[in-house]
């Protein structure tokens, strides 16, 4: 089980057994962290999705990164910290396995090239930061939305997953108008369907072509600096 999580999988049993994992339910907007709080623990996904956000002022929520089986949670406990100012919580219900701070530190203390593997993977993610940001001021709604289902897409297991209109409005930093308009564009061409609360991928190949460059480009920077792992194949074409 702890292999489905990309960064797990990379590692020997022993390693894995040190790291004393647990694993946990990722119950939909269950809050693992919050802003300038202590974290006692880190996370590695293996199903559903996480996201990174900050809330600038009260109400207000944009979205930072997003982090599925391909990554973790709890970088502050590997740059040196306890804390950080962005809160995650469950974007999309799965599960994953949980460490607790104590065991973390002391296993990539004592293990470079686990410690080293991590630190390309939050260079990895600072790229997704970086990128996204750029997106966010540069491309089209519809662009960015083609993205994010995308990147959604890649972390989970079905063509379908749960997904409301106002929390992909948040996400993707609009009104609820907007993403109304952005997806039943993608819905009328045949890309995806979108009823109920409910995303249905349709057409991948045609939904990589109707998103932004960005997609690509964090995927490769992934593939880069990580390395492809099988829970990114559904982008394989997109980043070719």
């Amino acid at each position: 089980m702890p292999q489905r999580n990309a960064l797990l999988g990379s590692l020997s049993d022993k390693i894995r057994t040190d790291l004393h994992l647990e694993l946990v339910p990722f119950e939909l907007k269950t809050i693992l962290s919050e802003p300038s709080q202590p974290i006692d623990a880190a996370y590695f996904p293996v199903s559903g999705v996480l996201s990174m956000v900050n809330e600038p002022t009260p109400g207000e929520i944009v979205e930072v990164a997003t982090v599925g089986r391909e990554g973790f949670t709890g970088l502050p406990l590997l740059l040196g910290s306890d804390t950080m100012p962005s809160r995650v919580l469950v974007q999309i219900p799965g599960e994953g396995f949980r460490t607790s701070k104590a065991d973390f530190r002391a296993v990539i203390e004592a293990n470079d090239e686990f410690r080293a593997l991590l630190m390309r993977y939050t260079l990895a993610l600072m790229s997704q930061i970086a990128q996204s940001t750029s997106c966010n001021r540069l491309h089209e709604v519809q662009e960015r939305c083609a993205r994010w289902l995308l990147q959604t897409h890649d972390r989970v297991d079905e063509d379908s997953f749960p997904l409301t209109q106002e929390f992909l409005a948040q996400m993707l930093g609009v009104h609820r108008p907007t993403v109304t308009v952005a997806a039943g564009m993608l819905q009328k061409a045949g890309l995806i369907d979108y009823s109920r609360g409910n995303i249905t991928v349709r057409d991948r190949a045609a939904l990589e072509r109707a998103s932004c460059p960005c997609y690509r480009f964090i995927t490769q920077e992934y593939d880069r600096l990580v390395g492809r792992s099988w829970s990114l194949q559904r982008g394989a074409a997109g980043a070719q």
